[in-house]
């Protein structure tokens, strides 16, 4: 009987830019070399909530603290993006109420670089590896758009 290996298609997404600098801040975090064993995507895997997970999730519900970890690793990937396309420190704030909302802004120099209103962080996710790449360039873009405006702000 001949076996047949699995094609693993490419993911075009795995090589967004965004994508590149949310993996190098998980990798950041193992500082004893725990997730080596683990590919990029693997890493990145519990911010995919099809909608078979989603459903599982209660409508309402109070985040985990690794619901909460992933989005600031999240955040902090766009701060880190911004700063690399501006030169602009970009330092995150994150104010969370035990429920699952708050308030992200990503501040540089006095400019608040994006702001981000928090609903129901226990159902943080994206669809697909496609929208969380194009949800961390949105925020990045926006962030830049945003220092380009008020250059002055930021750099003061």
């Amino acid at each position: 009987m001949a076996e047949v290996a699995a094609v693993i298609e490419p993911n075009p997404a795995a090589e967004a830019p965004f994508v590149k600098e949310l993996i190098k801040v998980w990798r950041a975090q193992d500082t004893h070399g725990s997730w080596d064993s683990k590919s990029d995507l693997d890493l990145l895997e519990p911010y995919i909530l099809d909608k078979e997970k989603r459903r599982a999730l209660p409508i309402v519900g109070d985040p985990d603290p690794d619901t909460i970890w992933r989005l600031e690793l999240f955040f902090n990937a766009v701060a880190l993006a911004i700063e690399r396309a501006t030169g602009v420190m970009v330092s995150p704030m994150l104010k969370m109420h035990h429920e699952g909302f708050g308030r992200m802004v990503l501040i540089g120099g006095r400019l608040i670089v994006v702001n981000k209103q928090l609903r129901d962080v226990h159902r943080f996710g994206f669809d697909s590896l496609g929208k969380l790449a194009e949800e961390g360039a949105k925020y990045v873009t926006a962030g830049v758009e945003m220092i380009e405006k008020f250059p002055e702000v930021a750099r003061y």
